[in-house]
């Protein structure tokens, strides 16, 4: 019993982990279109990219959990580790100001990240 309750508690944090990652790429969505039009919104995408890259590390963290702990399948840290590696790509494309990527991949990961979150 206390193996169920054990591997319930890592699954709830693995989907509380993807809901914070799916919930801060939402928010650089709307930092990014506060960055064309106002002053703060390049502070607001600026914190919201370490938060964001925190959320992945945290998705990664409760993937190692829900696996060792759960005894399930280690494939949600593959996942997990991929997006953390997309997270570096877009941090890293941010900062090289190339949105003719950067964007495009923001995209990609709010809608990677959505479906993790549909499946768990």
């Amino acid at each position: 019993m206390a193996t169920q309750a054990t591997a319930h508690n890592s699954f709830s944090f693995l989907r509380i982990a993807i809901t914070v990652q799916t919930l801060t790429i939402f928010f650089q969505a709307v930092s990014a279109g506060l960055l064309l039009t106002s002053s703060y919104g390049e502070t607001l995408h600026s914190v919201g990219a370490r938060v964001m890259y925190g959320a992945s590390l945290l998705y990664v963290l409760a993937a190692v959990l829900a696996w060792r702990m759960g005894g399930g399948s280690p494939r949600p840290v593959w996942h997990a580790s991929g997006f953390l590696v997309l997270a570096s790509v877009q941090v890293a494309l941010g900062i090289a100001h190339v949105p003719s990527v950067h964007l495009p991949l923001g995209v990609l990961m709010f809608g990677l990240s959505v479906l993790a979150l549909v499946r768990r």
